[in-house]
């Protein structure tokens, strides 16, 4: 059984989005343990300075480690790795296997994740070297681990 986190920073206001969300969690909830943490996001001015925005990413990231201790941290960042739903799988396969007792993924907000949350990480991962809106992120993000677990378990879902 996996014991997944999702830490986003920010919250859900669409209710498409939330409720597509839903039905993710629900479906992964065969898999095993599955938490979401929704994270304050900082308040900055409409027109920050880098320094700003730098502490604003150091505070959240410092939030973001803390809901992450104790698992294998995946950053969600465009620079990441591209990675196919089957190497996603394999990828959370492995972790598995070699003794991760939970895995969490991290959206940071929208100046991103900071340094050290991405050196934290055993993966970064892009899902597109475009930007997405956070909230549309989150719900692509959860259909791909549920996704990744049907691929693991020989399920018919993917295609």
């Amino acid at each position: 059984m996996r014991n997944i986190r999702i830490i986003v920073v920010g919250k859900m206001k669409e209710k498409y989005l939330v409720d597509g969300c839903a039905e993710y969690l629900k479906r992964l909830s065969a898999f095993g343990k599955v938490q979401v943490f929704e994270l304050d996001e900082v308040r900055l001015p409409d027109k920050p300075s880098q320094g700003q925005i730098d502490a604003a990413l150091d505070a959240e990231g410092d939030k973001i480690l803390e809901k992450a201790k104790g698992s294998a941290l995946i950053a969600l960042c465009v620079e990441g790795d591209l990675l196919s739903s089957e190497k996603l799988a394999a990828k959370l396969d492995s972790l598995e296997v070699n003794g991760a007792g939970a895995v969490s993924f991290a959206i940071g907000s929208s100046f991103g994740l900071a340094p050290k949350v991405k050196n934290a990480a055993v993966l970064r991962l892009s899902f597109s070297r475009m930007t997405f809106p956070h909230q549309l992120m989150r719900l692509m993000l959860t259909e791909q681990i549920y996704r990744a677990c049907m691929i693991s378990s020989g399920g018919k879902y993917h295609k």
